[in-house]
């Protein structure tokens, strides 16, 4: 995560803390923990100005005491220097072994992204409703691996992905009405190093990208990364604002522009036909390398025709992978575009990693020639779990609203009041993660709303939703008040302790 030079906003701040109040104790002392880590790791860098305490405490759903004995403990042990009227800063003299005084230090690239920090948590009691993957692998995977033969003679570096993988993938594009031959693809460790590696070809610092908002807060994460600017167009009930992004384009002319074309992540809309088509005719007049995420395209519940991929109208890069239909560790993805671009990114994958995994990539190739029947397993599974999270938000939380969802795995839900940062750190403490909308929208809006999966057991969604409705209780009468969080702590330092732990 990148260094906090200046004051922070208080939600990038409660993003990085991550799940910092899943363990045990007193929640000022679990809080002063992950601040001093942060120190010590060099993302708060020396001279970094903290939000001030009744900020910093709404933002994450605490009393004022709490914020208050957190920093008062590191400014005991020298991290943390707090002055009247010049708040509270991290000490000079807390330097990490390989930082330098703040403006001095170096560039840091790593996530402050909710969705991935959950995923780099040690194992403990919390559902996971944020990160949105298959948690069980199909039959077909283990049988693929079982039946595996690997190729003699071939030194296994493949940077621009095996052959055989490569035609299979461009066969499927061709099957859906996209023309494409093998050396338009280029294979990759999934979806987001396809992503990572357009970013970093495509995109300078001061680029403008065109982004949905919300949108995938991963994406969002690799354009920052590349000190591009985002130039973000709202997403209505029928996707992308296409009118606006023609704009936006018009106007501005940005590096890229980045779309979920079906099933958009998080809000699960699906953008029209005849949008798409204008859209991608626009880019291309504009000179605007226009970017789809299909990664979500092939979860459609229903029975009806799909719809041409943004593909079949015009010059589009798109990005695929096999985690959301086959299972999330097995990581490949794809990348389609003009030839002379694969070429270059494959020039450039070179330099991270050779090439992905062999075995992984003929195993796919075996996946890809029966993936429909592995598709409609997967479809039953998330139907199934579609159906019974909105029953369990209807029956336990009727005040919060979601349209059903077409396809896809996540709902969008909205909540009556409040805002969805502060009330995911109440269901943190009661063993649930979610997403929170903000997180994934640069326009500033999305603050009502939380992204939750569908993809665990029915029993599992049902206790997950039954710990929000607990968590939803202790918040929502507690807005605008500051509850005295010392005195709510039970022993073990959270409700529920010793509960399984969900994330949705």
């Amino acid at each position: 995560m990148k260094p906090i030079a200046h004051s922070p906003d208080p939600d990038d701040l409660v993003s990085r803390l991550g799940r910092w109040s899943a363990g045990r104790g007193p929640l000022y002392l679990l809080l002063a923990a992950r601040l001093r880590r942060l120190v010590d790791e060099g993302a708060l860098p020396p001279g970094s100005l903290l939000p001030p305490d009744r900020r910093l405490a709404k933002a994450l759903a605490v009393g004022r005491t709490t914020v208050v004995a957190a920093y008062d403990t590191l400014r005991q042990e020298g991290r943390l220097v707090r002055r009247q009227g010049s708040g509270t800063r991290v000490a000079r003299a807390a330097l990490a072994p390989a930082a330098a005084v703040a403006g001095d230090a170096p560039r840091v690239t790593e996530t402050s992204n909710p969705l991935f920090l959950h995923l780099l948590e040690a194992p403990d009691d919390v559902i996971l409703l944020s990160c949105a993957a298959p948690a069980e692998p199909p039959p077909e995977l283990a049988e693929a691996y079982h039946s595996l033969v690997l190729p003699g003679g071939d030194l296994g570096y493949h940077p621009a992905g095996l052959g055989v993988l490569r035609e299979a993938v461009a066969a499927r594009y061709a099957g859906r009405g996209v023309p494409t031959g093998p050396g338009q693809i280029l294979v990759t460790t999934g979806a987001q190093q396809g992503l990572s590696l357009l970013a970093r070809l495509l995109l300078a610092p001061g680029d403008g990208v065109l982004v949905e908002a919300p949108t995938y807060p991963g994406a969002l994460d690799l354009f920052r990364e590349a000190a591009a600017v985002p130039l973000p167009v709202a997403v209505g009930p029928d996707g992308l604002d296409v009118a606006e992004a023609v704009r936006v384009m018009e106007r501005h002319r940005p590096a890229l522009a980045y779309v979920v074309a079906r099933f958009q992540n998080p809000t699960g809309t699906v953008l029209p036909p005849l949008a798409g088509r204008r859209l991608v005719e626009a880019a291309n007049a504009l000179g605007v390398p226009l970017v789809d995420d299909e990664v979500l395209a092939d979860l459609a519940f229903g029975t009806a025709r799909e719809p041409l991929p943004l593909s079949a109208y015009g010059e589009v890069i798109a990005v695929g992978s096999l985690s959301k239909v086959v299972w999330g560790g097995l990581r490949i993805g794809w990348v389609r575009g003009p030839a002379s671009l694969i070429a270059r990114l494959a020039r450039l994958k070179a330099l991270h990693d050779l090439g992905c995994d062999v075995p992984s990539q003929l195993v796919a190739v075996r996946l890809l020639g029966d993936l429909g029947s592995v598709r409609a397993a997967r479809l039953r599974t998330l139907r199934a779990g579609h159906a019974h999270l909105r029953g369990e938000l209807a029956r336990l939380l009727p005040s919060w609203s979601c349209a059903p969802a077409t396809g896809g795995q996540t709902l969008w839900v909205r909540l009556p009041h409040g805002d969805g940062v502060s009330f995911a750190q109440v269901a943190l403490r009661h063993g649930v993660a979610v997403l929170p909308g903000a997180t994934a929208d640069a326009l500033g809006g999305s603050v009502r709303h939380l992204r939750l999966h569908f993809l665990l057991p029915p029993d599992v969604l049902t206790e997950a939703v039954r710990r929000l409705a607990a968590a939803w209780a202790e918040y929502a009468p507690a807005l605008g008040a500051e509850p005295d969080e010392e005195a709510k702590a039970k022993p073990g330092g959270k409700p529920g302790a010793s509960l399984q732990g969900i994330t949705l």
